[in-house]
């Protein structure tokens, strides 16, 4: 689905302390590279700044970039307006929270060589952002940002401000604003605001380090989880995951961009950056601090699981293969040794039943869109439909059976990517299969 959110049952059920029901999670179809801020080039207003030549633009942005990966704290800001305090603040924010993170590449380049906005406060340009995190990105992902530039007497051409006085917006960065914490796991990078800097993924800490304990919690989930996912699904992924962990709920839909309100979404798989292009972005799994935060342990180990299935399995890139088995798939490993019992993660579902509502065949992509008890049904169906094929049918058949539908030509929500994908693998069509499944919830469920 092109975004998705989840009802409030489905963030108390996993905040319980004796049962974890329904997952509070989901899988964008958006990347954050967003076309939305940028604007033509402007005319050069009367008194404006005079522009300055690309190459002594070029060379102020290489002069950054180089300082950025040798870690030089000095010649960084020498490229910085010193006059603008406040400005020059948030570039020392800037710098210090990049100095954390394993950049392997890191460049800013012109995008334009004409004015984004030209006045009488400096020349602003749009740029492309480039880099690639060691270890985790294949390839460079790619941003657009705004920098302003001014001829200062004793320091020739700096870099004055962004665009945001002209309205042009960056695409958001968890490291623009606040302290920014990293902890490396073995096989995860947590990027999240607020706590004390550099962890190791590993124990605890003391004092008032509070949020920096549980980036570590989360680092921990997902490494534990890269295995279990790896052992449904194979080791055809990278098997390393970079979460993001933005400190408000604000931060967390401006990172993510084109979904709707994140307030019952425990986390999110997304593509980010890529030029608009998700096939050339790179994962994130973003996690959001409100409905996060009300999750017990065992609901926190669901959603994370859950979610490097998406990862593992590209469904932020995924536009094809029927909703049922994306979220049915990330279901299903995320609930497979949690020790929840079939009655409690089916509950909104088993009350279907009950009161004679009960599904004809298993939800289309348009039930994951909506909120509320059918919402949870809608996962709870797609769960019980993946959990019934890896029983008759064997695990290795459910994942080829995910990747065969994604193979398969057609647009989204075509019903004969699924009747062929069926065939092909288990040798069944979908009316067959929606009666097994039907059959097999009623015994699961009453």
């Amino acid at each position: 689905m092109s975004s998705a959110s989840t009802g409030q049952g489905r963030v108390a059920a996993l905040a319980g302390a004796a049962i974890a029901l329904n997952l509070v999670t989901a899988v964008g179809y958006v990347t954050l590279h967003r076309e939305s801020g940028r604007t033509a080039a402007s005319p050069v207003a009367a008194g404006a700044v005079p522009a300055p030549s690309p190459a002594t633009v070029t060379a102020v942005l290489q002069r950054r970039s180089r300082a950025v990966l040798a870690h030089d704290r000095a010649a960084f800001l020498a490229t910085v307006d010193p006059s603008d305090e406040a400005f020059r603040t948030g570039q020392e924010t800037l710098f210090d929270n990049l100095a954390k993170i394993p950049l392997a590449t890191w460049r800013e380049s012109l995008a334009d060589t004409r004015a984004a906005t030209a006045a009488d406060d400096g020349w602003t340009a749009r740029l492309t952002l480039t880099y690639r995190l060691r270890g985790f990105d294949a390839s460079d992902v790619a941003y657009t940002q705004y920098l302003t530039f001014d001829r200062r007497k004793d320091a020739g051409w700096v870099v004055s401000g962004d665009g945001s006085a002209h309205g042009l917006r960056d695409d958001p960065q968890i490291w623009d604003d606040g302290d920014l914490t990293v902890i490396r796991g073995r096989r995860s990078l947590v990027l999240g605001e607020g706590g004390t800097g550099v962890g190791d993924g590993a124990g605890a800490t003391d004092g008032p380090e509070t949020r920096t304990v549980e980036l570590r919690d989360i680092a921990h989930r997902l490494d534990t989880g890269v295995g279990l996912v790896s052992d449904v699904v194979g080791d055809r992924w990278s098997r390393r995951v970079v979460a993001l962990a933005p400190a408000t709920e604000q931060q967390a839909e401006e990172l993510v961009g084109d979904v709707r309100n994140l307030g019952d979404i425990a986390a999110l798989a997304t593509v980010s950056g890529g030029a608009g292009d998700s096939e050339r972005g790179a994962d994130r799994v973003v996690i959001t601090p409100t409905a996060f935060g009300r999750l017990n342990g065992l609901g926190r180990h669901v959603v994370l699981t859950h979610e490097l299935v998406h990862v593992a399995m590209g469904g932020a890139r995924d536009s094809r293969t029927p909703m049922w088995l994306v979220e049915g798939l990330a279901d299903y490993v995320g609930y497979k040794k949690a020790g929840v019992s079939t009655r409690a993660a089916g509950r909104e579902l088993a009350a279907l039943i009950t009161s004679g509502d009960a599904p004809a065949s298993p939800p289309g992509r348009n039930a994951f869109t909506g909120s509320g008890e059918r919402l949870s049904a809608a996962y709870e169906e797609a769960w019980l439909a993946c959990r019934m094929i890896a029983e008759r049918y064997g695990e290795s058949k459910l994942v080829r059976l995910y990747r065969t539908a994604m193979a398969e030509p057609g647009d989204a929500g075509d019903p004969r990517i699924e009747e062929r994908a069926l065939r092909s693998v288990l040798g069944v069509g979908s009316t067959e299969f929606a009666a097994q499944w039907r059959a097999y919830m009623r015994k699961e469920l009453t």
